[in-house]
């Protein structure tokens, strides 16, 4: 009879235990779930996406940073933080140097956001976009021209910009390049006598680009062109003139 009893109670405990584990690991199972959800959530939220993206971006991966600011941009383009993330995907080409795609970046977020604080960063992106391809004097100089431009519209617009004050120098260097270039062909010019040409390099040089420390070699080669051309003149006259005195004494020697 106890027995019985006995075994019985121990088959209802072993059932309740088993239910018991059962439920437990039920509910482990479900809290889990529930917490890798919530953390795949809060991965894929604007703050999510864009802390991945700058983590990124820290890390040198450039093309997976712009991946999570791109989705951040499509999947929620009405957030605060997609205007970040718009900077955040210009950033990235201009770090991987692929600055055409980034300069058009810059300039979408310009026409998008134009009041928006960042603009001067932009603006001073896409300078630097142009100033990263400018080659040397022998060559096309577009890339300095284009970089003079959008420094000097940054400094135009926001005059108390930091990015102003970075720009200033630059502005400088793409100046001091173009008058180089100019030298470079007035030079050509001179060593090849067309004196004409290579004095409107030399005085274009000195209109345009003074301060940028060709001063002094120009105005030198400004007067050694304007030596040449009066000594080209002076001879000419002097031929002209031995030509005109020939033409006379023929001319004599005829009516005798």
């Amino acid at each position: 009879m106890y027995i019985k009893i006995f075994r019985e109670v121990s088959r209802i405990r072993i059932i309740i235990t088993a239910l018991v584990l059962l439920f437990f690991l039920s509910g482990c199972s479900f809290s889990l779930f529930s917490l890798f959800n919530k953390k795949e959530m809060s991965r894929n939220t604007p703050e999510g996406l864009y802390a991945r993206g700058a983590t990124e971006y820290q890390d040198n991966n450039y093309k997976k940073a712009r991946g999570y600011f791109l989705r951040l941009k499509e999947e929620y383009p009405l957030h605060e933080l997609t205007i970040l993330a718009r900077i955040g995907i210009a950033d990235s080409y201009y770090s991987d140097k692929d600055y055409v795609e980034a300069e058009g970046e810059y300039n979408d977020f310009i026409v998008f956001h134009p009041t928006n604080e960042n603009v001067p960063y932009a603006i001073y992106q896409m300078g630097m976009c142009h100033y990263n391809q400018i080659e040397a004097i022998d060559r096309d100089q577009t890339s300095t021209v284009k970089a003079r431009r959008e420094f000097e519209k940054l400094i135009t617009r926001y005059p108390q910009s930091k990015f102003s004050t970075m720009a200033e120098k630059l502005l400088r260097e793409c100046k001091q390049k173009l008058a180089e270039q100019e030298f470079y062909v007035g030079q050509f010019y001179f060593k090849q006598k067309k004196y004409q040409a290579a004095l409107a390099r030399f005085e274009a040089i000195a209109r345009n680009y003074a301060n940028v420390g060709l001063d002094y070699k120009v105005e030198y080669f400004i007067d050694e062109t304007k030596t040449k051309i009066a000594e080209e003149e002076r001879l000419k006259k002097a031929e002209q003139d031995k030509i005109n005195k020939a033409k006379q004494e023929k001319s004599k020697t005829a009516k005798n």
